[in-house]
């Protein structure tokens, strides 16, 4: 019902499991709301699914699938995605607005992890605000050779751009002054 627009679920399902799940999932999210939208793709992971509004990738995915604390996430995405502004001080929204450059984040979190939601929530909104940043939520346990191979020992661990970039809990704020795009001048 607080859903605003259209949203598209792509997804890249296989033969396994987490897939079988995954479109048992979209397809129940479907049923509940004529605004959603599951269509079949293939993305860089599988399983996998990214949440789009219609002729617009946002760059928000999910791979694996987000339930436990980050079905969450879910939610907010599909809200976010279907046109509702994330809820956050409008100078931060603004900054996050203005980032220039190319952003491609991979949260790897594990579902029963409690600190995820909140990086994986804050990523994904300013994926929405902004088209340059790409957000992708990794369920290490689906992809459990991507962890291994990165020696990825906590969650939630933050890559940008294929380099590690945080581990544990970031704000918003910390990941600006992390990108170097603190605040203006005229705000102090």
């Amino acid at each position: 019902e607080m859903m605003e627009g259209e949203v598209v679920l792509k997804l890249s399902t296989g033969s396994d499991k987490e897939s079988s799940d995954m479109i048992k999932l979209a397809d129940e999210l479907s049923e509940m709301s004529s605004k959603i939208i599951v269509e079949h793709t293939v993305l860089d992971r599988t399983p996998s699914f990214s949440v789009n509004r219609p002729n617009e990738d946002t760059g928000i995915v999910f791979a694996g699938v987000p339930l436990g604390h980050e079905f969450t996430s879910l939610v907010l995405a599909l809200l976010q995605v279907s046109g509702r502004p994330p809820r956050m001080d409008e100078d931060l929204a603004k900054q996050i607005k203005e980032l220039d450059g190319e952003y491609n984040f991979v949260t790897y979190v594990s579902l029963t992890c409690q600190v995820c939601p909140d990086v994986v929530q804050t990523l994904n909104a300013m994926a929405v605000l902004n088209p340059n940043i790409k957000h992708t939520m990794v369920d290490g346990a689906v992809f459990k050779e991507e962890v291994e191979s990165k020696n990825i020992l906590a969650v939630p661990t933050v890559y940008l751009n294929g380099e590690e970039f945080s581990g544990g809990r970031i704000t918003a704020e910390e990941i600006l002054a992390k990108l170097g795009a603190g605040p203006d001048a005229e705000e102090f």
